[in-house]
Order: C-alpha cells, then sequence, then structure tokens
C-alpha cells in the first residue's frame, strides 16, 4: 500500500484523511500541492518498483474516477476530476524511464532546453536553426554524416540516385541505433548513483549523478535527431 503523505484532517467528518480520500468516510479530498512521487507516496528514487505503481494507480484509479463521484456536490465531483488528471499524469511520467528521469531532473530545476522540443519549435519561428551540442567522441561520425546528408539533398534536388550512399546512410543510421540503445542502458547506472546518494545525503555525489544524467540525456537526445535526419534524407 501507499506511504502516507498527509497528516491532515477530513474536510467531511475531520478524521486522518489520507492524502487523496478519506479512509473514514471515504470522501475524496482536495488536491494537495505535491510532485508525481510524492503523489504516490514514494522518494525521489528513479529505480522505481513498477507493478507497484501499477497496483497503487489501479487501486486509486478506482477510489477517485469521477463516474464515482458523479452524486457528490459540484465541489467534490470537481476535486476527483482534478485528482484523476494527476494521477493519471503522475503514473504515465513515472513509468516511463525516460520521462521518470526528465521529470525529476525538471524537479532538481535542470532544464534540457538546448534539446528539447520546446526549443526546436522557438528556432523553428524565428527562421533558426536550434542549437545542438555535438558529443566530443561523435565528431568525427557526425561530420562524415552531415556531408553524406547534403550530398544525398543536393542528389535529390537535381533527381539523380547514389545507391552506394544511400546504403552508408543505412549503415551510420544502424550505428547511431545501436549507440542509443547503449544510453538507454546506462541510464540504470545513474540511477543507482542518484538513489545512493539520496540514502546517504552525499551532496557532491548528488550533483555528480545529476549531470551524468543530464549528459546521457542530452547524447541520447543528439542522437536520436540524427536519426531522424537519416530517415528523413533517405524518405523513410
Amino acid at each position: 500500500m501507499m506511504i502516507e503523505t498527509s497528516t491532515s484532517s477530513c474536510w467531511s467528518c475531520g478524521d486522518m484523511r489520507a492524502a487523496h480520500f478519506c479512509h473514514a468516510c471515504g470522501k475524496v479530498q482536495p488536491p494537495a500541492p505535491v510532485d508525481y512521487f510524492a503523489f504516490f507516496g514514494m522518494p525521489r528514487k528513479l529505480n522505481v518498483d513498477i507493478p507497484r505503481l501499477e497496483r497503487e494507480f489501479y487501486e486509486l484509479s478506482r477510489k477517485l474516477h469521477p463516474d464515482l463521484n458523479a452524486r457528490a456536490d459540484k465541489r467534490e465531483q470537481e476535486w476527483s476530476l482534478e485528482q484523476s488528471s494527476l494521477l493519471n499524469d503522475a503514473y504515465r511520467t513515472l513509468k516511463d524511464p525516460i520521462k521518470r528521469t526528465q521529470y525529476l531532473l525538471g524537479l532538481e530545476g535542470v532544464e534540457l532546453e538546448e534539446q528539447s522540443k520546446s526549443a526546436t519549435e522557438k528556432a523553428r519561428a524565428a527562421g533558426e536553426v536550434k542549437k545542438q551540442i555535438v558529443p566530443p567522441d561523435l565528431l568525427e561520425e557526425v561530420f562524415e554524416l552531415n556531408m553524406q546528408l547534403e550530398e544525398t539533398r543536393m542528389n535529390k534536388k537535381i533527381g539523380e540516385d547514389d545507391p552506394a550512399l544511400a546504403k552508408d546512410l543505412d549503415e551510420h543510421k544502424a550505428a547511431f541505433e545501436k549507440k542509443f540503445e547503449e544510453l538507454s542502458q546506462q541510464l540504470k547506472g545513474h540511477w543507482d548513483a542518484w538513489d545512493g546518494a539520496l540514502d546517504s545525503k552525499d551532496e557532491p555525489a548528488r550533483r555528480l549523478a545529476l549531470d551524468g544524467m543530464v549528459d546521457l540525456l542530452n547524447r541520447r537526445s543528439y542522437i536520436r535527431n540524427l536519426v531522424r535526419d537519416v530517415n528523413e534524407a533517405l524518405g523513410n
């Protein structure tokens, strides 16, 4: 079961309420301003027990669903809608490993702006090219890839086809997709470092874990964009 995150009294019966509903009278409680981890009664750790998260999600869904409060007064119905919406958002975020990591970084005041969707849209609206930070170990590969992409685009404009160039791009794509998956696997190591630093209250280790996650996610995002560029050039 969930860890209780609130000790305030129920607005209806005055008993000590749970975070989202009252154990005594079952009334839905006003949403509390908490983060997604706290919503599920969990510490801000990244190694999440997914089966437990799923069980708690379905249990809360049954108790907070607006249909169950259809006969309640307008205020309770609004609380039920708000609680259910927050529940769904929290569950989707914490269940997904990348979204969970990005959310935790956001809570810690870290924004992956250079690689973010909002940065892309802002650059496009301004007619600019979004700044991309090329990982140092990929500089040579990225330079060669960009040359091949430009050549492919030029060939398309003049209606020419170069099977050998297309084959090279496919090989680059496969290599980058492999790197992408490797980075996803490496994320677990940063989770372990973060969770351990949280337990030991080791601030330098905590900052180091944050920096590691930022670097990994930026690299992952950059490689994803490279794969996208190759697919666009090949017409995939």
